[in-house]
Order: structure tokens, then C-alpha cells, then sequence
């Protein structure tokens, strides 16, 4: 793999696990990252159970469990089985978070993506230099499920007003000014303060809970059902 596709993935190369904390996503026993709203700010609105569209609840899920089972990040390349191939449930990238969490839901996003790039190729980023698709690797990348997303039409506006992010939307961002990407799904957690939702992401420390909504440029919102 090269260094380009190395980077591509999401950003680990931020030491972001140095502050990464973990957030439980039970308000009660949250534990706070330092110079974030205290724990006693969190609450869960709405519950899981309260959440009428079956999918989100499938999504929000599928994210939350992941807090306990994805504990590492990892850029690496894995070859695996199609359709419904994964890497090791204990680690990952950014996007796996998404495609985890969708795959709950009844969509392949490793599927989805193939069939769409196979016979759109030329309307996906061109970056990595290939003649076709993989795969192993396609939908594990953020352009690409922004891509895929727009495509199937599902971008919504780009807001800085917390509250315009629900649970389940999928939000993407730049974080370094320079193209380095990364995504992760809006959470049921809501901040009382900052009046926003806590995301669940992957960048660096394993799937986390954090206030992390506004700390990048956000790229793509997007709300897929």
C-alpha cells in the first residue's frame, strides 16, 4: 500500500490518541476528555428505544456496541470476502465505524459502493491512480462514501447549527486544510450546553463517543434514511 492510500483512510498521524478519551454513552457514567463539557451535560435524547425508523435504531446500535468492541485504529490494508467482508472487529479506520454500523441496518456499503464505482468509475476521485475497483478497499474510503452518498442523494446542507445533525446522519470533515480526511455518524447523545450531538468516530484510539462535531471543517452531511 502506498503512502498516499496509507493516508487516505483517516488520521492517525494526528496522535489523536493522545487526547481521544473514552466517553461511555451512558450519561451516568460518561467520562469526560479534558476541556470538553462535563459529563453531567450529556443525556440521552431521544432513547434508542424511542426512535421510531428502525434502521437509525439499527445504526445507532451497531455504533454503540462498536465503543466496546472496536478498542484499536488501524490504516492497513486487509483482503476479505465479498460482499459483507470486514476487517478485524477490534480495530479499523473511520469508515469502518460507518460501514459496520450500516451493515446493521441491511446495507452493504462494501456492495453498494462496488456496484456503483463498477459502472460509474469515472465519477469517483481518481487520486489513487487504478483502472478499477477493489473490493477490499473502495468503500473504506471517505471520498468515496461521500461519493457514494452524493450520488444516491443523500447530502444535506452543511450547517454549523447543532441542532440541524440528527442521529444516524453521517458527517465527514477535513482535518487538516489539506485534504486529510475523516467520518463518523451522528450519535443520540445530546450536549445540553453546546445544544449538539456527541459523534461516534474511529480516529486513532478505537471507537469513541466525543463532542467532536465542530472541531474540524465538516465536508458532507449527509442523511442516508
Amino acid at each position: 500500500m502506498s503512502k498516499t492510500e496509507n493516508k487516505l483512510l483517516c488520521a492517525a498521524g494526528l496522535m489523536a490518541a493522545v487526547f481521544a478519551a473514552w466517553i461511555n454513552y451512558s450519561p451516568a457514567i460518561a467520562q469526560q476528555a479534558p476541556g470538553r463539557s462535563t459529563h453531567s451535560s450529556f443525556v440521552q435524547r431521544p432513547k434508542l428505544a424511542e426512535i421510531e425508523s428502525t434502521p437509525i435504531r439499527e445504526v445507532l446500535t451497531n455504533a454503540r456496541q462498536q465503543l466496546k468492541t472496536t478498542t484499536s485504529y488501524s490504516q492497513k490494508y486487509y483482503s476479505m470476502s465479498y460482499p459483507n467482508g470486514d476487517v478485524p472487529i477490534s480495530t479499523g479506520a473511520c469508515t469502518d465505524v460507518v460501514i459496520r454500523s450500516f451493515r446493521a441496518a441491511g446495507v452493504d456499503l462494501q456492495q453498494e459502493v462496488h456496484l456503483d464505482m463498477k459502472q460509474n468509475f469515472n465519477k469517483y476521485p481518481s487520486k489513487w491512480g487504478l483502472n478499477r475497483t477493489d473490493t477490499n478497499i473502495d468503500h473504506r474510503r471517505v471520498l468515496n462514501l461521500q461519493t457514494f452518498f452524493r450520488r444516491n442523494e443523500k447530502s444535506i446542507p452543511v450547517t454549523y447549527v447543532g441542532s440541524d445533525y440528527k442521529p444516524g446522519d453521517i458527517v465527514s470533515w477535513d482535518l487538516n486544510g489539506k485534504g486529510l480526511t475523516h467520518i463518523g455518524i451522528v450519535s443520540n447523545i445530546w450536549n445540553v450546553q453546546k445544544r449538539r450531538y456527541l459523534i461516534i468516530h474511529n480516529i486513532g484510539a478505537g471507537a469513541q463517543l466525543e463532542d467532536r462535531l465542530f472541531e474540524w471543517k465538516i465536508t458532507g452531511h449527509y442523511r442516508y434514511f
